[in-house]
Order: structure tokens, then C-alpha cells, then sequence
């Protein structure tokens, strides 16, 4: 029997309804020494005089998503409106929480699965730089089969966290995380560096690693390719399109000078690909992981997809079934791990 792990337990996947597959519940991606993009090194508190400026570069304070209480406000919101399970696919370096995690889980009721492995170099522990490949991979595995703290196991493989060009550190955790899936069975996330060719690049090296490719799920399409003719070659490869920025609309990207598209283009895309034949293939998202993406903050909330986007689904000419088969078989069909 396949089931989705959650931190409370394995889960049947017949009693699991919408889930996002990439979020960060409890997380610090200001957690570097490496400055971030435009990032405004300020502690401010979000108001409404500041809520552009910090949201379009964002902040110190904005970077950390650390609150359970918070956490617990948010996600009640979103199975209110209709989330069943969560990914929080914050690695290691990430400032992951097991115990946090079970914490919102417990008060929300809600499914969360959690992440394993590490992001990427900047966000890398100093010891990483001599830990084997053999040594990473049996430390995910057991993240995944025995538990990262009190039985509390992870149900996913990543995000791992690549750069552009990858660091020969991203390239050995990458290896190691290829054999943890072959060894568990669970899925594996890549976030890939922030170049057209990075998706193709980290596919290539899965696939020389004896990796599963059916059980791989590429993130941030919709900050990376652009042309329909490189989704379709990336789909070519067998992995998972994860379009995970539903919510992020400004054409302004702090990281990186890319043009970023709206929802409706990513909507627009998720038609041609599906149209194309892909349409079991395909993954959507928010990767919600500062503040001024809560609501408390003035941000979407992880409900945005449910509130917001599948009417939009609708609008372009998604029917029940295909808006079924994004937010719900899609992902338990990758996630679904062997009890």
C-alpha cells in the first residue's frame, strides 16, 4: 500500500484531498551570510507604508517564517477553504522544524509532509564541506525510514537546492539525495539554479546517477523556463513541472533579473502543456516562505489557489476532472511512498 508520510504518520492516499506540494511552513531563507537579491537588511515590522517596498525586495523580518502560532492561524484558513495536506519543503539549512511542524499538525488537523536533504551551497552547515556522499545519503535515508527526531519522518527528499553553476557541494548532495530515492522510494524535489539550462543540467545528472525520473519533481518552472519548447523537452524527460509561484505576480523577481509572468500565464501554460499530452505531469503550487505572503501580513495566504486560481482553471477551460488531477492526483501519485 502506498501512503503519503506525514510528520503524524503515514497517511492512505485515498484520505488525503487538496495539497500543495511545495510550501514552507516553518522556515528562515534569510537564514545566510550571502546576501539574498535586493534584500532590505531591516527588522522593520510589515505595515501598510512599507508592505510594497518590503514585499517587492523583501526583508530580514519578512525572511523568517518561524512562528507556530502563525503557522497554525494561516493553515486553519487553508483547510477551511479546502486544503487537505501540505508540503513544507524546507530542507536542511532552511531552518526546518520537525517538531514545530508536528505542533501545527496536531492543532490544525492538517496533513504535513515534511522535507529532507539540503538546499543549496549558501545555505550549506560548514561540516557539509567533508561529509561523503555515502554519509549524506544514509543521513536522508534515515530522515525518511526511521525519523529525524522522535519517529517524526520526512516524506520527501528536498527541496534539494542547486545553483548556477552547481557547486561541486550541490553536486555530491544531489548524488547522495539520487540514492536515498532509490533506496526509500520517495520523491525527490530539485530547486534548480536560476538559468534556462539549470533544469535540463539537473535532469541530466539524475539520470547518470541511476536516478528515478518518474518520482522527480523540477520546481519554479515559472521562474526558470519560459518557452513552451523548453517545458515540453523538460517534460520529454519523464520528471514532474512544479509551477510553485501561483500568488507571485509582480513582473519584478529580487533574485534575479527575470521577467516573472502572472497567473494567467501560468494557467496559459499549464493548458498548452497539458494539451501537448502532458497533462499527468504537471504540479502547481504557491512556496509560500516569507511573511508578506501570510495573511496576517497582507499577503495571499496559502489558500490563494483554492480562492483564486482554480476558478481561473475554470475560466481558461479546465474542467473538475483536470483541476482534480493538479491538486490532487498529480501530487499523492509522486508523493506516495510504500508503507
Amino acid at each position: 500500500m502506498r501512503v503519503l508520510r506525514t510528520v503524524r504518520g503515514d497517511v492512505p492516499l485515498q484520505d488525503v484531498g487538496h495539497i500543495q506540494p511545495h510550501e514552507h511552513v516553518l522556515s528562515n531563507i534569510g537564514g545566510t551570510s550571502t546576501q539574498q537579491g535586493s534584500a532590505i537588511p531591516s527588522m522593520e515590522e510589515i505595515r501598510l507604508d512599507n508592505y510594497y517596498e518590503i514585499r517587492r525586495h523583501h526583508s530580514a523580518f519578512d525572511m523568517v517564517v518561524n512562528d507556530v502560532d502563525d503557522a497554525v492561524e494561516e493553515l486553519s484558513a487553508y483547510r477551511r477553504q479546502g486544503g487537505s495536506a501540505i508540503v513544507d519543503a524546507t530542507s536542511v539549512g532552511l531552518g526546518r522544524d520537525p517538531e514545530g511542524l508536528v505542533r501545527v499538525a496536531e492543532r490544525t488537523g492538517l496533513h504535513i509532509v515534511m522535507g529532507s536533504g539540503y538546499y543549496h551551497h549558501d545555505y550549506h552547515p560548514p561540516e557539509l564541506a567533508d561529509r561523503s556522499r555515502e554519509a549524506i545519503a544514509a543521513e536522508i535515508h534515515a530522515d525518511v525510514v526511521d525519523g529525524v527526531t522522535d519517529g517524526v519522518r520526512a516524506g520527501l527528499i528536498g527541496e534539494i537546492g542547486l545553483g548556477w553553476p552547481v557547486h561541486e557541494a550541490e553536486a555530491r548532495v544531489l548524488s547522495a539525495a539520487v540514492d536515498a530515492q532509490r533506496a526509500t522510494g520517495a520523491a525527490l524535489m530539485v530547486h534548480p539554479g536560476r538559468h534556462t539550462e539549470a533544469p535540463a543540467d539537473a535532469m541530466r545528472r539524475i539520470i547518470a546517477d541511476g536516478g528515478d525520473t518518474q518520482r522527480v519533481i523540477m520546481s519554479h518552472i515559472d521562474r526558470t523556463l519560459f518557452e513552451l519548447d523548453a517545458m515540453l523537452a523538460l517534460a520529454d524527460t519523464g520528471c514532474y513541472l512544479e509551477f510553485d509561484l501561483f500568488g507571485q505576480e509582480s513582473s519584478y523577481y529580487p533574485l534575479a533579473d527575470i521577467d516573472m509572468p502572472n497567473d494567467a500565464t501560468r494557467v496559459d501554460h499549464l493548458v498548452a502543456l497539458t494539451e501537448r499530452g502532458h497533462g499527468d505531469r504537471l504540479l502547481v503550487s504557491q512556496d509560500i516562505c516569507v511573511k508578506s505572503h501570510l495573511q496576517k501580513y497582507g499577503g495571499e495566504g496559502y489558500g490563494h489557489l483554492l480562492r483564486n486560481v482554480v476558478p481561473l482553471m475554470r475560466r481558461k477551460g479546465f474542467d473538475d476532472d483536470a483541476i482534480h488531477r493538479l491538486t490532487v492526483r498529480n501530487p499523492l501519485e509522486v508523493l506516495g511512498i510504500a508503507a
